[in-house]
């Protein structure tokens, strides 16, 4: 036997939107600002860089610090040189992309090369190179540890960014992630 449909409330018929429509249309919406291509201000005073700028020049060095970090590993381990190499270039072409530079000096060792961080805070980057573990597994495990957790801030990064730059961010996360599964596949 048929259940009757429940019964309406008595009362004017409901004309205000429904839940659903709301999320959705919210949804919507930020789904558009994320993928524009316009201006990334936000019309504020200019006294500072844009929320843009700002993570343009944290992608840039962090892209900086990790190619120092293949140099300071290359540098302890000349047998992976080969190896490393082509995603240490890698990472090269992505500070470039964000508007730095990781070039490496030709004749200095990762050790005392110096860093070309943009608005770099005083001493803050001043420091040696990374300490690379004497051991090749462990040099590069944690090289492949420091790109995963690059990848996943980038990957946090992009839902903040506007367009273009949340697209160069989302496609260097994934070279960073596959340059991750490549250091700790290689010797299996």
């Amino acid at each position: 036997m048929p259940f009757p449909p429940p019964p309406r409330a008595p009362g004017p018929v409901r004309s205000s939107p429904r839940r659903r429509s709301l999320l959705a249309s919210a949804a919507g919406a930020a789904l558009l600002v994320g993928c524009s291509t316009g201006s990334s201000d936000s019309g504020g005073s200019g006294d500072g860089p844009s929320a843009a700028e700002r993570v343009r020049a944290r992608a840039a060095r962090d892209s900086q610090e990790l190619a120092r970090r293949y140099d300071a590993v290359i540098a302890a381990h000349p047998a992976l040189a080969e190896r490393l190499r082509p995603l240490r270039a890698q990472v090269a072409t992505h500070a470039e992309a964000f508007g730095g530079t990781a070039k490496p000096s030709p004749g200095a060792s990762a050790v005392t090369m110096a860093p070309e961080g943009p608005r770099a805070p005083a001493g803050a980057e001043a420091s040696p190179s990374p300490a690379v573990a004497a051991d090749r597994k462990n040099a590069l495990a944690s090289l492949a540890a420091a790109e995963r957790s690059l990848s996943d801030r980038r990957t946090e990064a992009l839902l903040r960014a506007p367009g273009e730059l949340a697209r160069l961010l989302a496609s260097v996360a994934a070279a960073g992630a596959a340059h991750a599964y490549l250091l700790t596949e290689g010797d299996k």
